[in-house]
């Protein structure tokens, strides 16, 4: 939870820090995806930069209409962090040796393993009560007292 701001510093100060972890998230994110080919890693950037700047407003307006974006970025995003489980250097190179398509099949669970939760996750918030975030104001008794 983030205190909203106040003043005119504190929001751009906000508004930095924002900026400056999604940047980083899709800095990695590229990364991952680029399996350290350093072109199209700078490629990978230089393309999403103006889809973030320029695009947002189109894609969540996508997301809208086809939710079904959701669900495949999602398992986009585990068939990558699937594939950088199964190459991390920290690993032995000869873990899925003996298992035919081992790595597909880690980045597969991976695709399947975010779908799935992100499935259940969202059926689950459905099934609460909507929070209503409005801080009810007291009465203005002023108009009582002056009669």
């Amino acid at each position: 939870n983030v205190a909203a701001a106040t003043t005119l510093a504190g929001a751009i100060k906000t508004i930095i820090v924002a900026d400056a972890v999604m940047s980083l998230d899709n800095v990695i994110a590229v990364a991952g995806a680029a399996h350290g080919n350093i072109y199209l890693v700078v490629f990978g950037i230089l393309a999403s930069i103006p889809i973030v700047v320029w695009g947002s407003q189109l894609v969540l307006k996508m997301m809208d209409r086809y939710p079904a974006i959701i669900t495949a970025g999602g398992a986009l995003l585990g068939w990558i962090g699937g594939g950088m489980i199964v190459t991390d250097p920290a690993l032995p190179t000869d873990l899925l040796a003996g298992i035919p398509y081992g790595k597909t099949l880690v980045a597969i669970v991976g695709a399947a393993l975010v779908v799935v939760i992100g499935k259940t996750l969202a059926a689950r918030a459905k099934m609460r009560p909507p929070v209503d975030l409005v801080i009810p104001r007291p009465k203005d008794i002023s108009k009582d007292i002056s009669q």
